[in-house]
């Protein structure tokens, strides 16, 4: 009887040490469920193999990514080894320790931020902002921009019909201005028997949709969070004359430029507009832009694309993310190899030939990149005037009011921009005051 119980226990034994080997020679990768993530999964085939490490992936469709990997994190669950996530996540995943701090490690192996874009630094990796604390290396750059049906603007009889009416050339707009007479000129015109709309936008209220479309034009005619950052003063920022004059915009670009019943649309609906011929213009994000330019019906000769036009000021909404490694991983010495590997710049090359977005220097100052893509030139532009939403540690409760906000605005046709604008503030007031900040 003893010798059995020895012998079972030394096989119970057996079995646990081949799990932990197992474990130890796995990484899982949470991301986002798109085309970037395929990517990776190929990118990351060279890093398998140079480390006998197996990669496992958890992609989480957008709609639904914020809510399942943030109850992931809170939870304090096994499940990612490696997190992309949201740079609106940043304050919560390092005030609240889901994130590991990554500057001792960043030291020991000389990665060294400087090496990366700025912009990329500060919304990725920084918490408390601007502070060389990192919780992320920069691994995706991403900006919301636009693209629009070349073979129509350059057709003879549009280009006519469009100096006819508006008294000016066709061509990529220059200022948000421009974008709304264009979109007002396409809406509702024949083209090959078709009628076809001006733009898609962003419109959805369910998760972050409106508030990345509105504040494309916002952040261009002016909108600040704060006066004096990190101290949240947002009167007169938020709800200044520029920032009401913005919404204001967006709610007409909605009204007389979109297709009917565009009323909750954000990053599928957008491209789908576009792809079935719908719409002149559309906003998206730059990582569909690799897939627009290949796609056989609407890419290629069809397609260009231009940073989100500037008004009083040149800015763009930020997208994109960083790479963290979760606090709570089984595989912590794996997972800071994949960082390691990750930040080498013939690695990062590879990741922007893939379709990724490099944050990497190396990568974004080499004389050719312009010239690696048709929208390449177009991202450099947009990530040197990229501003972001909130990334304090109650982001959630922040988004869900603008969401609101907006949307009851733009699109249910409640109040006015200014009371819109007043009444976040007022939103925003109570949740700094319950976070002790005001």
């Amino acid at each position: 009887m003893k010798r059995t119980t020895l012998a079972a226990s030394a096989a119970l034994a057996l079995v646990w040490s081949a799990q932990a080997n197992a474990q130890a020679n796995e990484l899982t990768l949470c991301w986002a469920a798109w085309d970037p993530a395929n990517a990776l999964v190929e990118l990351s085939k060279d890093f398998e193999a140079q480390s006998g490490i197996k990669m496992n992936f958890e992609f989480i469709p957008w709609p639904n990514f914020a809510d399942r990997m943030l109850n992931e994190l809170n939870s304090g669950g096994q499940l990612c080894d490696l997190l992309i996530g949201d740079s609106q996540w940043i304050g919560g995943g390092a005030e609240n320790g889901h994130y590991i701090k990554l500057n001792d490690f960043f030291d020991a192996e000389g990665i060294s931020m400087d090496d990366f874009a700025p912009a990329t630094v500060y919304a990725y990796s920084t918490w408390p902002k601007g502070t060389p604390n990192y919780y992320a290396l920069p691994a995706m750059g991403d900006a919301n921009g636009w693209f629009y049906r070349k073979d129509w603007f350059g057709r003879e009889d549009i280009q006519a019909a469009y100096k006819e009416a508006t008294g000016q050339d066709l061509r990529e707009p220059q200022s948000q201005k421009e974008l709304l007479q264009i979109a007002q000129f396409f809406q509702g015109r024949e083209i090959d028997g078709q009628t076809v709309y001006g733009a898609s936008i962003f419109t959805e209220r369910g998760s972050e949709g409106i508030t990345m479309g509105a504040t494309g034009a916002m952040y261009a005619w002016g909108f600040k969070y704060e006066n004096t950052p990190g101290q949240y003063d947002m009167e007169g920022a938020v709800n200044s004359s520029a920032a009401v004059e913005g919404l204001e915009f967006y709610k007409e670009l909605y009204k007389t430029g979109t297709p009917p019943g565009y009323d909750n649309a954000y990053m599928e609906q957008s491209l789908d507009a576009f792809k079935s011929g719908q719409v002149a213009m559309a906003m998206n994000w730059f990582a569909f832009f690799p897939g627009l330019y290949a796609d056989p019906t609407v890419g290629g000769d069809k397609i260009d694309f231009f940073v989100n036009p500037a008004q009083n000021v040149a800015a763009s909404t930020l997208g994109g993310q960083g790479i963290s490694v979760v606090s709570y991983t089984d595989n912590m010495d794996g997972a800071l190899a994949y960082i390691k590997w990750f930040a080498q710049p013939d690695v990062q090359q590879k990741w922007w030939a893939s379709g990724g977005y490099s944050c990497h220097k190396a990568v974004l100052e080499d004389p050719n990149f312009v010239n690696s893509a048709p929208f390449a030139g177009d991202f450099l532009e947009a990530m040197g005037g990229v501003q972001d939403f909130w990334q304090e540690p109650a982001y959630a409760s922040l988004l869900i009011a603008m969401q609101e906000r907006l949307h009851n605005y733009v699109v249910a046709d409640q109040g006015t921009a200014q009371e819109a604008l007043d009444g976040l503030i007022a939103d925003w007031t109570e949740v700094f005051e319950d976070e002790g900040k005001l």
